[in-house]
């Protein structure tokens, strides 16, 4: 009994026939694409990139400077904030908000995000709708001895035209099979490069947080030692006038007004420097704010130079989740990793899901209007391009190891900056308050000094040696208090502050 008729799909994309008996190559395409798939599976074994893993390293138990209070590392976060400064924290909101820096960090995430959400669409069903029309006119010639003359030297006559007007639309489709894992290895690999694109954009914002806080302290020492400069003038020119009263009662020779009126020279030219870099500091404050076309006279920088706050306990295992480069690095890692995967899968069979459907009208001599659909598998495996991909892959496999090794040197120069600035904070500590105590002793000498002076039971050397004295340490010590300040600013970006770790959790170390 013969069998009705029925559709048979073409495994390459044609359009279903019909046929009164069962098409033999249906028998042979499973055994083939099943020996296809085991082909490529054999050989795909036979290569394997190096996974690179991230290291466990031995972070020292200690530094070699403990903090001197155990103030919670989340305080970290917001360290700006444990300096209790209005101004500080103002500015540092303000160049969060419209400075370039952290206007230009938030473009790159923004641009990160976009690349990974077009990283999975591409294991969906695919391909755009198709549209297409035609007018076609169709003339029917017969030779005849008086027609028209064609360029071959006979003669035609047109008996018959006909127009024909066609038009189509097909949707094919194609969707690839992720039969080997292809697309969660591209999510892991996309998802570690945003993370590291996050982890850049927090180093970033926390740089720019440092930034601000360290030119507001160069500027404000800058006017702390402006006024030095000018309150040194006040007291030469205080010499001035009592060696001058003392030149005129005949007490004094007229050469030592000229010595003291070298040093008043001397100590306003200081002092106009001086204010030419206060000037030049704030309007690289304004710069980092994000009005570097602002007024300078907008940003007011008092003479405060302030006193450093107490540094968070922390352990140097903490580095590994609060310094946002380190971070950085694992996420780079983990990426490097992603990378060798997919280079890997690459030997393996693709397999694809080809279906379509489609409408064609046509209008002329004869109407007609038929709608088709069909189905069918791609099936693409990597025979003579294995030996680009295994040179693709030898070459993810060698960044994957510079990954690792990047890895390895964020961690050492995490706890290298950290303990360096923890040691020379303390030494910054120290200094400040010998200098402090050398300060307040040639004050008294100098004051002592001037008294026996006016009173005619010292010489003017000994004034002059004794401001000297005390000058010197005065400014000494204004140094060593913005080195003390601007030192602690660093402490802080070295132990991972200004962003919030606190609630950024590590990953899997899967």
């Amino acid at each position: 009994m013969p069998q009705p008729d029925r559709p048979v799909l073409d495994t390459q994309r044609h359009l279903p026939s019909t046929t009164r008996s069962r098409d033999p190559a249906c028998g042979i395409a499973n055994p083939l694409a099943h020996g296809l798939a085991g082909l490529g599976l054999l050989l795909s074994a036979c290569v394997s990139g190096v996974v690179p893993q991230k290291p466990d390293l031995a972070m020292p138990p200690a530094y070699d400077v403990a903090a001197q209070q155990a103030l919670p590392p989340a305080e970290l976060d917001r360290w700006w904030l444990l300096y209790e400064d209005t101004q500080l924290t103002s500015l540092i909101e303000r160049a969060q908000a419209q400075g370039l820096d952290a206007r230009n960090a938030l473009a790159k995430l923004e641009e990160a995000q976009a690349v990974r959400a077009s990283a999975l669409p591409m294991f969906n069903p695919d391909r755009n709708l198709e549209a297409s029309a035609e007018v076609r006119k169709t003339e029917e010639l017969d030779d005849a001895d008086d027609g028209t003359v064609v360029p071959a030297g006979g003669s035609t006559t047109v008996i018959g035209a006909s127009r024909t007007r066609t038009a189509s639309l097909t949707f094919p489709v194609s969707w690839e099979l992720d039969l080997f894992g292809r697309r969660a290895a591209v999510r892991r690999q996309s998802d570690a490069d945003l993370a590291a694109a996050r982890f850049e954009f927090e180093g970033a914002r926390a740089t720019l947080v440092a930034d601000v806080a360290r030119s507001l302290f160069q500027a404000r020492g800058l006017a702390v030692q402006l006024e030095d400069a000018r309150a040194n003038a006040r007291i030469q020119r205080e010499l001035v006038d009592l060696l001058t009263r003392r030149v005129e009662r005949g007490l004094a020779a007229a050469s030592e007004v000229d010595r003291i009126g070298a040093d008043l020279s001397q100590a306003e030219a200081q002092a106009l420097d001086l204010e030419s870099q206060l000037k030049a500091a704030r309007r690289s404050l304004l710069v980092l704010l994000g009005d570097g076309l602002a007024p300078v006279s907008d940003l007011d920088v008092s003479a405060d130079i302030g006193t450093v706050p107490a540094i968070p306990n922390m352990l140097p295992g903490d580095l590994l989740a609060r310094r946002p480069d380190v971070r950085q690095a694992d996420a780079r890692l983990r990426a490097a990793a992603g990378n060798v995967q997919l280079a890997e899968k690459a030997f393996f069979p693709r397999l694809a899901l080809v279906p379509s459907v489609g409408l064609q009208a046509q209008r002329g001599a004869f109407d007609s209007t038929t709608r088709f659909w069909s189905i069918g598998v791609d099936l693409s495996m990597p025979i003579l391009d294995r030996p680009r991909l295994t040179a693709l892959l030898n070459a993810e496999s060698a960044r994957g190891q510079q990954s690792v090794v990047a890895y390895e040197r964020s961690v050492q120069t995490a706890f290298s900056e950290a303990d360096q600035a923890l040691t020379r904070l303390e030494a910054d500590r120290q200094r400040v308050q010998m200098l402090a105590d050398g300060e307040a002793r040639g004050r008294r000498a100098y004051d002592a000094a001037l008294r026996r002076f006016q009173l005619g039971f010292s010489d003017l050397q000994v004034v002059l040696d004794s401001e000297r004295v005390w000058r010197t340490t005065r400014t000494a010590l204004t140094g060593a208090r913005i080195d003390a300040l601007l030192r602690s600013v660093q402490v802080f970006q070295a132990l991972g502050g200004g962003w919030p770790a606190s609630q950024t959790p590590l990953p899997d170390s899967r």
